[in-house]
């Protein structure tokens, strides 16, 4: 019965799943928190690995373990591979200002985005690396001199399992490397010369894998030098690192989702993806164009504002995420006119990065606590929702929408979400399915064969509720009276 691990190195925690290879079945498990800031030092997310690992009972006896991690952070290499600064990450707004100038340097306008979305698949926001990079020349060129090598946070910490052996030995994923800025999804290739125009001169990336191409072995003295009276929990030499990924393509591979599919993510960040066979490339930017862990595409919305929105409400009205959810239920659909748009740290679909948030409507009669949950509730769900429509836009096909996430786990998210999306929504049970796609594609690696293993998803609940149109229509005009105070009125 061969074992695999899966790892989800996301913003706020690592986790550590052990599962069968074969059947998927969970059987052990473990994490650790992460530092809180938009930047962070990498050593931060290794020291976490390996408690989540010693937690979940070690990888001595696993065949193979593969890292999903956050999209687009920033992780500079010197020539000897030490890291130059703390990593910028995918919700550091600071380099909105840079993905103006890229955009502008194309062209501008239009022009500027459709150059970028028929290169790399989509258009510069402030997450994306090469804006980033960008803004790393600008701002610290000191350190900018010292920058050998570029990676992503999963990339960094595979290369650290496998004992840090080198620049040459950087891996990455098709998944990964499309949220970049500098590698294109429909030809495969990296485009170096996106990297020089936003960095200013070309860096050593990391190598991407195919889906089930080992990325190499991990070092067993990688662990064990940080826990000299464990070396048994280290792992064998021939416990092989899968590619790894990025978060939302490892968590489409953890819920098996398949083209039709539509999952809907509420965690740190809010995001809407789709399994498709074609890449996209949409101009508007609303839409990214990313790579999938399997080697088909996964068109993406994302939004900086999802499940810390309800925990806003909830740290507001002084309530568990329960008690808020309970009382969102108790106010009729569309909170009687009360409506909050969540730009709580700035927004990245609408591409608002200094906007703020903002509460409309506010009358005697809805200024309760029930009122305030459920427009909470509300606007989270309708800015994912617009992020749905933009999916379908570019013509993804929707047969179901999957709702996971830890926003996924509130009853009051559960029966909302299809009053708002206009759908029924297939609600997984509880689970680490970013680490859990992780493990199944450490599993394919593991056993071979031409797809990932079949790993049944059970227990799994529809919700299902007649849309409410009003809900979508005053999110609608609220939302454009929003603005960005980094462009203005007119966003």
């Amino acid at each position: 019965m061969p074992l695999v691990a899966g790892v989800d190195s996301s913003t706020q925690s690592c986790k550590v799943v052990v599962r069968d290879a074969e059947t998927g079945a969970l059987l052990r498990q473990g994490r650790a928190p992460h530092p809180d800031g938009t930047e962070v030092d990498p050593e931060a997310w290794w020291v976490a690995l390996l408690a989540a690992v010693e937690a979940a009972g070690g990888l001595a006896d696993v065949a193979a373990v593969s890292v999903a991690g956050q999209q687009h952070g920033m992780v500079c290499l010197d020539e000897a591979g030490r890291v130059v600064r703390p990593a910028l990450l995918w919700n550091d707004t600071r380099s909105a200002g840079a993905a103006d100038e890229l955009i502008t340097e194309a062209g501008g306008g239009a022009v500027g985005r459709r150059f970028w979305a028929d290169a790399v698949g989509s258009v510069p926001v402030a997450s994306f690396t090469a804006t980033k990079l960008r803004w790393l020349a600008r701002h610290e060129p000191a350190n900018a001199e010292r920058v050998a090598a570029v990676c992503l946070p999963h990339d960094w910490l595979t290369w650290r399992l496998a004992g840090a052996p080198g620049l040459a030995a950087l891996r990455t994923d098709r998944g990964d490397a499309s949220g970049t800025g500098y590698w294109s999804p429909a030809t495969g290739d990296h485009r170096l010369d996106l990297l020089e125009r936003a960095f200013g001169r070309r860096l050593h990336l990391p190598v991407v894998l195919g889906p089930a191409e080992p990325a190499g072995r991990l070092d067993p003295a990688a662990l064990a030098a940080a826990r000299p009276t464990d070396r048994a929990s280290a792992g064998g030499s021939e416990v092989l690192l899968g590619p790894g990924t990025g978060d939302n393509a490892a968590a489409a591979l953890g819920v098996g989702a398949g083209p039709g599919d539509v999952v809907v993510s509420i965690g740190t960040s809010g995001t809407v993806f789709a399994v498709a066979d074609a890449p996209a490339a949409d101009p508007s930017g609303a839409v990214a164009g990313f790579a999938d862990a399997t080697g088909r595409f996964l068109p993406l919305v994302c939004t900086l504002n999802a499940a810390r929105v309800l925990d806003a409400a909830a740290a507001l009205l002084r309530v568990g995420l329960d008690e808020l959810g309970e009382l969102a239920l108790a106010a009729p659909p569309g909170a009687d006119g009360l409506v909050m748009v969540p730009y709580l740290e700035g927004e990245r679909t609408p591409n608002k990065p200094l906007a703020t948030g903002a509460v409309h409507g506010l009358t005697l009669a809805n200024t309760t606590p029930a009122h305030l949950a459920r427009a909470a509730v509300e606007g989270m769900l309708c800015a994912l929702a617009d992020g749905l429509d933009a999916l379908t836009a570019q013509g993804a096909t929707v047969r179901r929408i999957i709702l996971v996430g830890g926003g996924a786990r509130s009853a009051a998210v559960r029966r909302i979400a299809p009053q708002v999306f206009g759908r029924p929504v297939v609600v997984p049970p509880p689970g680490e399915y970013v680490a859990d796609g992780a493990a199944r594609q450490a599993a394919w690696v593991a056993l071979g064969g031409a797809a990932p293993p079949a790993w049944t998803l059970t227990d799994t609940q529809e919700y299902a509720a007649d849309p409410v149109g009003v809900i979508r229509e005053q999110y609608a005009q609220a939302r454009g009276l929003v603005v960005d105070r980094h462009r203005g009125a007119d966003g």
